[in-house]
């Protein structure tokens, strides 16, 4: 359980748990040992759908600091949202772009919202306490097209899935009665999350086949029974499904001096800062997984050390990058594949991949000893540079 202080994505603490309980009762400790840490008030704490609990937010407000979260469908259902987004068509609102600049340096328009004011209570040490929490109902521009995407495939999904189900196939019996059809196309509509967005009818009709006699067997007439199915989109439920896609809401108590509303939406965003750090944690040969350690306090050990190797590279990452923003400067040569490359933002593991061939040779002589150290590159250089260091930390290993 991390707990990291932004734009770094500094750890502040790392609470080791044992992974098989509930996430929601780790965030109140977690706060509770920031909040010891920092001993200062007036702290934004940005979290996921899992700190958006009564208790959880009423502890933040009561300690005079701040949340932001979006807020779960167990909160905000698809009623409410209706409601919300209702509201703004009544009243004619204006949706607020907000923009922010993309890898090519373009202001790119990302989300549009609104916002609203919403009196919530709840419960923190034995007590009772109401505020105002400010509701951004956000559009995401992207998200809500990949959705659109997405529900698009599942519903011609669906339909194939529906058409087969009376489909002569090979190895499979199809259904010709209402009876067995009727749960099938239901746990179809249910599989795929669409329900009520299709429009499904089906008539049981009969078939008959005049079959002439042959080899002495007599004429006959063969009777089948099959379903007659039509699906057809249900424009009206579909078009608001499509209307409700990329909306979200997120949950504040910061006062508008304090946080804009576009700001908080871009801040939300840039949580991905705690995931890289969880990324670095585990996934390679020096991960916590595979972890063969059989002691618990082994185990908490080797996760309190990577932390503190964490600490580390979050610290000159952030270094190097506000130093290349500073100077409105790119660094260039970190990547072997392609030495031309240019970035502003470069990564810690890239910068000392940069000093991997890098050595300190001792020859021994009838006359002595000598030593011979490699010479640092121009990107090596640079990067001390940038770090605020001298070259003579590097080439005072010769003395």
């Amino acid at each position: 359980m991390l707990a990291t202080l932004d734009p770094l994505g500094l750890p502040l603490t790392a609470q080791v748990v044992e992974g098989n309980e509930a996430d929601d009762p780790l965030y109140e400790p977690a706060i509770k040992q920031v909040r010891d840490t920092l001993n200062k008030e007036g702290v934004l704490y940005v979290g996921d759908c899992f700190i958006s609990a009564s208790t959880i937010r009423a502890g933040i407000e009561k300690a005079k600091d701040y949340y932001l979260m979006p807020l779960p469908a167990t909160i905000i259902p698809t009623e409410v949202l209706d409601t919300y987004l209702k509201q703004g068509r009544d009243n004619n609102e204006v949706l607020e772009p907000i923009c922010r600049y993309n890898d090519k340096g373009e202001l790119e328009e990302i989300a549009q919202g609104s916002e609203l004011i919403e009196t919530v209570t709840g419960e923190t040490d034995g007590e009772t306490i109401s505020w105002e929490e400010r509701r951004l109902v956000i559009h995401s521009i992207r998200h809500a097209s990949a959705q659109e995407k997405a529900l698009n495939k599942r519903l011609k999904k669906a339909k194939k899935a529906i058409a087969d189900l009376t489909r002569p196939l090979r190895y499979y019996k199809c259904i010709t009665t209402l009876d067995e059809w009727r749960p099938a196309v239901d746990d179809i509509l249910k599989h795929y999350k669409i329900e009520g967005l299709l429009e499904i009818d089906a008539q049981e009709s009969i078939i008959k086949h005049h079959r002439r006699g042959y080899r002495g067997k007599p004429a006959r007439v063969e009777i089948q029974q099959v379903l007659d199915v039509q699906v057809q989109d249900n424009e009206v439920a579909l078009k608001t499904a499509i209307n409700r896609l990329g909306w979200r809401v997120y949950a504040t108590n910061a006062p508008i001096e304090k946080l804009l509303w576009d700001d908080a939406v871009l801040i939300y965003r840039e949580e991905y800062f705690i995931e890289r750090g969880f990324g670095r944690l585990k996934g390679n040969y020096r991960s916590l997984t595979p972890m063969y350690l059989q002691r618990d306090d082994h185990a908490t050990g080797l996760i309190r050390l990577l932390t503190i190797g964490l600490r580390v590279l979050t610290q000159l990452e952030f270094v190097i990058r506000s130093k290349l923003a500073e100077e409105e400067a790119t660094i260039v040569g970190l990547y072997a594949g392609n030495p031309s490359r240019k970035t502003s933002r470069p990564t810690t593991e890239a910068l000392l991949g940069a000093f991997s061939y890098i050595d300190l040779i001792r020859i021994k002589e009838a006359e002595g000893t000598s030593y011979h150290l490699t010479p640092l590159t121009a990107l090596q250089q640079n990067i001390l540079k940038l770090l605020g260091f001298s070259s003579t930390i590097y080439t005072q290993l010769l003395e």
